[in-house]
Order: structure tokens, then C-alpha cells, then sequence
């Protein structure tokens, strides 16, 4: 099959003119992919190629996301100062009393050069377009949809497209050729249905007119629509494109199928299930070549060659090389289902990792909603396919929430996976208490630490135990004189759990499977649960690696023996720490 042709890729998916000169440490500005109107405080946390993992400082790495060097949804220090811009500042630092100066001296850090950053190469040309027009937009996260929409934010040549009375993850930037933005009456030209606002007074007979005068507002105007052609790329050509499952890997990939303005993306060797479509413009997709040309690691197809070089451990997943990790880059690599981004259970289980702003599970209220607004039908083809990968990162903002947060980054190789299980609000034990900063964060004091809040609705002695187990791995951290407080909460934890007492991470590590069921089995009203870890044929190394989720939900073990066993991990790895 041939490659797609050079030509048919934008500026900034094509083969770069430079090299990437970002480095591991630097700070800048950058927006939220999860939150897009949101720009906060970055760290670039790993450097590969072209690309590079950027940190939200002060927050898990969970939350990390994979940028081009490129990037319009990067910039230096003091851009959004100089733009009028809301900076959110590291997690901890109140309204107002965030400094870069003093900032970046505390954390003994270097301000990434401003030329690095990208720079438009021709002037932004004035398109009629004005902050607080409506118009209608596409729902990107259920493309059947189209939806009243405010220009809230302008950029050089994009634009920030908020839905009225919808939260901001919905929110998305687009160029103003974009094909996702039409102007007020486009929906009724064309019989195509229009979703109203949520919560409007009459939105069965909605009116853009009264609307407008509603929300003294002007509609952009429809000049200042100049949609752009179609894409020429054609079906059965090669590119290489970012997993979305895994993003620090760039596999060999052919389009098996296009619209107007998007293209199904195929992983050479891999199942169709795994398929996806994108955006024909999006930065993740490449000229054949890209990563030989950037120097980043490209996947061959699988079984083009034999897998010997394989960075992770042998993954039960057909053709997965046990790189990456389901929860995010702050685990390099996985050789179990649980951690798989690629395995049967993974494919089908929603991402409902805890909003990095809110902290808190969607309220059941929130979730119809949303519900409501996918079975919403439409006329756009292809819609459902595509909003399987997209619809799953929605969700509602919650009230804000205080939860621990470490401010240093680490790379792959040094890290214990990451335990901000998906809507539990934990993080490792270890990332509360290790007193030594790593080299890329603020110093400890610096970053303010603060309380998980849990959630406890006092039933039953179990969230008791859950309760007084966090207050004594995580109390020390906040106290005075930590190592003092550290071994008196040590000595109650221990009571609560004698059975872990004088065990570390290290010697867990080196159980074999029958060792850990038998440690289950001495755990309080755990002896029933301990032959599900001897079917799952889990030893010690994997057995510290699970999580409260993976622990209930696909060991399918009950609430209070699953939060013992849990608690049991946590005071393993932080023996280890302490």
C-alpha cells in the first residue's frame, strides 16, 4: 500500500523544520486537553523525539498528557499575564498570591526559552469573529449533535467553543475554517435537528431571535464562516499515528475508511476493534518517516518482526509488548490484564479517573444527563463510532475537593504504579510520605500539602477501618515532627492489620502466588477471597500492583475484604518508603 501523501499533512503534522529543544525540568503555560478554557502552570516531565510529556505541577501523573513541540496549546511564562489570560496555579496556592519569579526560584527551575515555542508565520488576518457570538458547533464528544455555542476565548486564528449551560469539558479550540462551527440558522436551513441549551425555558420551540435579545448577544456573522475543502486523504495509505490507548507510542497505521473531515485510523497486525476514527488536522497522525525523521520509537506491526526488543515484561494481550500502563505514564510498563490499555476488560470499562479539578465521582444526576445528551439522535454518519473513544472523557465538574498532591515528577523507570484509582480519590501511600523532593518538583514544603476528604456515608465498621487506616498512613506527612507522628500512626495502623506488620514492598515483591493467598487468608474475614488469587494466578509482584478497583470490580471481591487487602498494599509500600 502506498504511503499518504506528504502534502495532503498540515504544517504542523508534517516533518518538523527543527529539533525539539525542550528539556526534561523546563516550565511554561500550557491549556488543559481535560479542561480547555483552563491554562495552568506545566513541567515537561519526559522527552521522546518531537514530543513530550507535559506535568500538571502539584498533581499526580496521572493526569500527564503527550504534546508536539509545536503546539499551539503551548507557551512561555508570563504569555497569559501578557494576553490577559487566567494562569491556574500549581495545586495549593490561593487566588492572587502565585509568582513565576518566586516560583520558579523556589523549585530551583528554568523557564523554557520563549523561542522554543511555536510562532504563527503569518499574521492573523481579522475573521469577524468576536468574543461572546453565538453560533452553532458540533459536540466533538458526540459528534451527532449540534449545539447552541459561545465563542468565549480567541487565540491568533482559533477559537474556544463553549455550549451553553454545559460544563467546560465540552469545550474544545478550533480554527475558524473549521467544519465543527456553522452560524445561527444553519440547523434550521438544513432540517438538521438543533440541541438546545439545557434547562432553556422553551426549548421545543426555540428561537434564535429571542434567544439572542434573551442573552444580549449578537450571532457571529456568517461571512466570517469560510469553511475549509475536504481532506484528500484516501483510504488503504499508510501514516504513522499516536495510540490513543497508550499514548507514548507511535505505531505504523492505515486509513481504512474517511469522511469529509476525519479518517479511520488501523494499527498494522491489530485487531479492528481497536480502530478509531480522528480529525483529519489532528496533531497526533504523521507523514510515513515522522518518527525516523524526529527520532522517536516507532511500533512496527505486529508480526512484521520479532518482538525481542520489547522495553516491558511478556502482556497476556496478543501482540502488546507490556508497554505503558492503563492508568497513565507514571507506570512505564504492565505484563498483567489489569494493567493492559489494550485488554478485553480495559476496551470496555469507561474512564472515570477522578476530574484532576473537582476530585469527586459524578452524582448520579450528572450522569443521566449525560446519558441524555448521547442518545440524543442526530444526523451526522459515523457519529456513535466515533463518540466511543470521545464520549468517555466526558464528564460533569463537581465541587472542589482537596486531595494530597506531590509536586515532583518522576520518569517511568523510577515509578510504583499510580494509585488514584478511578473514582476511589487515593494516591499511593508512598507519594504522600517520601520526605527527599525528586529533582524536577518544588521542594516539599513548598507545594502545599492537603487533606483527602473521604467519602464515608457511615455504614458498617468497614469505612471505619478504611477511615482510620488512611488518617495513619497519610496523617504524617502534615505533622510537625513527621518521623515522631509517623511511628505512633505506624503502631495503630499495625494493630488495625497486625498481619502486615514487619512486611515490605521488597520481600512482598518475591512471594510466590501460593505465599500470597496464604497472607490472604490471615487477613480478618479475607480467608473466603483468597482462592480468587489463586485462580488469577497472582504473585507478589502483582499483587502490589493492584488497586481498590481492580480489587472489587474484576477480582469481584466484597467492599470490606477488598479495602483490608487494599490497605495491606499501601502500608507494604510505604514500609518500603519509611
Amino acid at each position: 500500500m502506498p504511503a499518504a501523501s506528504l502534502k495532503l499533512f498540515r504544517e504542523y503534522q508534517s516533518f518538523p523544520q527543527g529539533r525539539n529543544g525542550f528539556k526534561v525540568g523546563m516550565k511554561l503555560e500550557g491549556v488543559d486537553p481535560e479542561h480547555p478554557s483552563r491554562f495552568c502552570v506545566l513541567t515537561v516531565a519526559e522527552v521522546q523525539g518531537y514530543r513530550m510529556r507535559l506535568h500538571f505541577d502539584g498533581y499526580p501523573e496521572c493526569y500527564d498528557f503527550w504534546a508536539n513541540a509545536d503546539s499551539s496549546d503551548i507557551h512561555p511564562v508570563g504569555w497569559c499575564e501578557k494576553t490577559s489570560h487566567k494562569l491556574l496555579p500549581p495545586k495549593g496556592f490561593k487566588e492572587g498570591e502565585f509568582n513565576w519569579t518566586s516560583y520558579l526560584k523556589n523549585c530551583k527551575a528554568q523557564a523554557a526559552p520563549k523561542s522554543l515555542f511555536k510562532t504563527l508565520s503569518s499574521p492573523v488576518t481579522p475573521s469577524g469573529f468576536r468574543l461572546g457570538m453565538k453560533l452553532e458547533a458540533v459536540d466533538k464528544k458526540n459528534p451527532s449533535m449540534v449545539c447552541v455555542a459561545t465563542i468565549t476565548d480567541m487565540v491568533e486564528n482559533r477559537l474556544l467553543i463553549h455550549f451553553d449551560n454545559w460544563d467546560e469539558s465540552y469545550d474544545y479550540w478550533c480554527e475558524t475554517s473549521s467544519p465543527y462551527i456553522r452560524p445561527v440558522g444553519y440547523c434550521q436551513e438544513t432540517g438538521t435537528p438543533l440541541t438546545t441549551p439545557p434547562g432553556h425555558r422553551d426549548s421545543k420551540a426555540f428561537s434564535w431571535e429571542k434567544y439572542l435579545e434573551e442573552t444580549n448577544s449578537q450571532a457571529a456573522p456568517a461571512r466570517a464562516f469560510k469553511l475549509r475543502p475536504p481532506h484528500g486523504f484516501q483510504v488503504n495509505t499508510k501514516l504513522e499515528a499516536v495510540d490513543r490507548r497508550n499514548p507514548i507510542l507511535i505505531r505504523v497505521a492505515t486509513i481504512t475508511d474517511r469522511d469529509n473531515h476525519r479518517v479511520k485510523i488501523h494499527f498494522d497486525g491489530w485487531d479492528h476493534h481497536y480502530d478509531f476514527w480522528v480529525d483529519a488536522d489532528s496533531p497526533d497522525i504523521h507523514p510515513v518517516g515522522w518518527c525516523d525523521e524526529t527520532g522517536h520509537a516507532l511500533q512496527v506491526p505486529l508480526g512484521a518482526e520479532d518482538a525481542e526488543g520489547a522495553v516491558g515484561q511478556a502482556c497476556p494481550t496478543p501482540g502488546c509488548q507490556g508497554i505503558g500502563h492503563v492508568r497513565g505514564p507514571r507506570y512505564g510498563t504492565h505484563y498483567t490484564l489489569v494493567g493492559c490499555p489494550y485488554s478485553d476488560v480495559n476496551l470496555s470499562r469507561e474512564n472515570l479517573l477522578q476530574d484532576r479539578l473537582s476530585g469527586e465521582r459524578p452524582s448520579p444526576g450528572s450522569i443521566l444527563q449525560k446519558a441524555r445528551r448521547l442518545e440524543t439522535p442526530g444526523p451526522l454518519q459515523g457519529a456513535r463510532e466515533a463518540s466511543q473513544g470521545d464520549s468517555s472523557q466526558s464528564r460533569k465538574s463537581a465541587p472542589d475537593s482537596e486531595k494530597w498532591c506531590q509536586s515532583s515528577i518522576h520518569t517511568p523507570s523510577e515509578q510504583s504504579e499510580d494509585s488514584r484509582e478511578r473514582g476511589w480519590g487515593e494516591e499511593d501511600s508512598s507519594a504522600a510520605i517520601k520526605a527527599t523532593p525528586k529533582t524536577l518538583g518544588c521542594s516539599h514544603a513548598y507545594i502545599k500539602f492537603q487533606l483527602v476528604k473521604q467519602e464515608s456515608n457511615g455504614k458498617g465498621p468497614d469505612l471505619d477501618l478504611q477511615q482510620a487506616l488512611h488518617q495513619s498512613i497519610f496523617m504524617p506527612s502534615l505533622a510537625s515532627n513527621p518521623s515522631h507522628r509517623l511511628h505512633l500512626f505506624w503502631e495503630q495502623h499495625c494493630r488495625l492489620l497486625p498481619e502486615v506488620s514487619g512486611l515490605t514492598a521488597k520481600q512482598v515483591a518475591k512471594w510466590t502466588v501460593e505465599e500470597v493467598v496464604g497472607f490472604i487468608q490471615r487477613l480478618p474475614g479475607c480467608k473466603e477471597q483468597a482462592s480468587v488469587f489463586r485462580e488469577e494466578q497472582i504473585d507478589g509482584e502483582a499483587f502490589l500492583l493492584l488497586k481498590q478497583n481492580d480489587i472489587v470490580k474484576i477480582l469481584s471481591i466484597k467492599l470490606g475484604p477488598a479495602l483490608k487487602i487494599y490497605n495491606a498494599i499501601l502500608m507494604f509500600k510505604s514500609a518500603e518508603d519509611n
